[in-house]
């Protein structure tokens, strides 16, 4: 375990402790460092950054140990990935009309690459999914299986102005270096992409009614944003004409039972009652306090000789 900074501003002097850690590691299964578990309601000693507004772990696992929990973690959520792929799908129109064009898009933390279908059939080119985990790559439809590689995103892989759109959905909660992350994917686009992010709102509705048994308080993640935080972070990586709003998440009713703070025994019985009414696979749409977060990378401005001169 590794003590740090805040991850953002790279600043101690402004930190307080929030929360103490619940971690117990034998509760841990395959599943802990899955995408959208049955969550355990446990995480790591928190830190509240008052300058950046950001919550954030410390100490934490080393990157080496978290690679290779995520490299053989389960997956069982590609149904949930489908209907989450909808939901951001809702805004690549207004997204695609301010980009430079539609040529190169990469997905960090792609999963089953159910995104890239979306990028797809947007009419986006060369697109491109990095994923540590083997199991979602795995489940992948053959159509986006060849565009998905096994590995941790991470600088000096991709080429500088090599992508118009980088999209990076619900993952930066789970790294040790968000700004790391953000600052390589201002790099890699061309001058006027742009970066798409989805977070979890540490601020939103549903996480101060469930306080620390919403499911966003997880072992697997390292740093909980809020709008403040999210923006400062974008900032700071270089972006700018930043536009952050809260999404409306739609899933089936059964997975809604599956993230509700209840004994895993009653949630089991739960999604049991609901799957032989025959309303398990009812879509909800609800806000779950996610947020989306679009950043511009500024372009590049011809002089005019006069203005050479």
């Amino acid at each position: 375990m590794l003590s740090r900074s805040c991850p953002i501003c790279d600043r101690i002097d402004q930190s307080v402790l929030r929360f103490e850690s619940t971690l117990d590691s034998g509760r841990l299964d395959e599943f802990a460092f899955a995408s959208r578990k049955i969550p355990e309601y446990m995480h790591h000693r928190l830190m509240l950054c008052r300058r950046c507004d950001l919550l954030y772990a410390s100490p934490i696992p080393s990157a080496d140990h978290l690679a290779e929990e995520y490299q053989a973690a389960a997956f069982d959520s590609g149904e949930e990935a489908r209907h989450a792929a909808r939901t951001y799908g809702q805004s690549l129109p207004w997204i695609q009309q301010r980009l430079v064009d539609r040529d190169g898009a990469l997905d960090i933390g792609a999963g089953d690459g159910a995104f890239l279908e979306t990028l797809l059939a947007s009419g986006f080119t060369n697109v491109i999914g990095v994923e540590p985990s083997s199991a979602p790559i795995a489940a992948a439809s053959a159509s986006v299986r060849p565009l998905l590689r096994q590995e941790i995103f991470r600088a000096g892989v991709f080429s500088p102005s090599q992508f118009s759109l980088v999209c990076c959905f619900q993952t930066l909660e789970h790294v040790t270096d968000p700004l790391a992350i953000v600052t390589e994917a201002f790099g890699i686009l061309k001058p006027g992409g742009a970066v798409f992010l989805i977070v979890h709102n540490r601020k939103a509705l549903s996480a101060k009614v469930l306080g620390r048994r919403s499911p966003i308080f997880d072992v697997e993640h390292l740093q909980l944003f809020s709008p403040q935080s999210m923006r400062h972070l974008l900032q700071r990586a270089g972006f700018s004409q930043v536009r952050i709003w809260p999404l409306v998440n739609r899933y089936p009713l059964r997975y809604w039972m599956r993230l509700f703070p209840l004994p895993r025994r009653a949630k089991s019985r739960g999604i049991a009652l609901l799957d032989a009414l025959g309303a398990g696979r009812i879509l909800l749409p609800l806000p779950a306090g996610n947020i989306a977060a679009v950043g511009f990378k500024p372009p590049v401005l011809e002089l005019s000789a006069a203005d050479i001169s």
